[in-house]
């Protein structure tokens, strides 16, 4: 099956609240903040400061990836979120999500990309997939998100 990646449309909120709905890591503290920036990018498109594009399977949503200008920098950017479907991972999905936001990134002069995660266990994974793709962890700060449970910031440079 062939991966098709385009920008999110209003269409897709609901599916991509499913799809949030169904990613175990995820607090509901967390999906509230996901839901805010997918409904800011939908209401007011990159003017917000998020792009968001979407994965398709078989004209099904099986992913998406929320980025945007980190402010007061020139050229460096934030990956908010990334999810694909747990039925889905391990299929590409995510790699083909994360570069087609580094050649968007690329293409309007971005030259540094962060992502911030969790350092607790159920996010092992994640933190592996950014290895894969080229990040490396560049500050740790301990007890972040709760005690022992360290904010981990990995970067890219393009």
């Amino acid at each position: 099956m062939k991966t098709v990646i385009r920008p999110a449309r209003q269409t897709d909120k609901n599916d991509l609240v499913f799809l949030l709905k169904n990613i175990s890591q995820f607090e509901p503290y967390e999906l509230t903040v996901a839901q805010e920036l997918i409904d800011e990018y939908l209401c007011q498109g990159t003017s917000s400061g998020y792009y968001i594009l979407v994965a398709l399977e078989a004209d099904v949503l099986a992913g998406y990836i929320c980025y945007g200008p980190t402010p007061l920098t020139e050229s460096t950017w934030d990956i908010y979120w990334e999810a694909v479907s747990p039925t889905l991972q391990g299929k590409g999905i995510g790699r083909a999500l994360i570069e087609s936001a580094e050649a968007n990134i690329c293409a309007m002069g971005g030259h540094l990309i962060l992502i911030e995660t969790s350092s607790s266990p159920a996010y092992e994974n994640t933190r592996k997939f950014y290895v894969s793709n080229g990040y490396q962890l560049a500050s740790c700060i301990p007890d972040f998100y709760a005690p022992n449970d360290d904010r981990l910031t990995y970067c890219k440079k393009l």
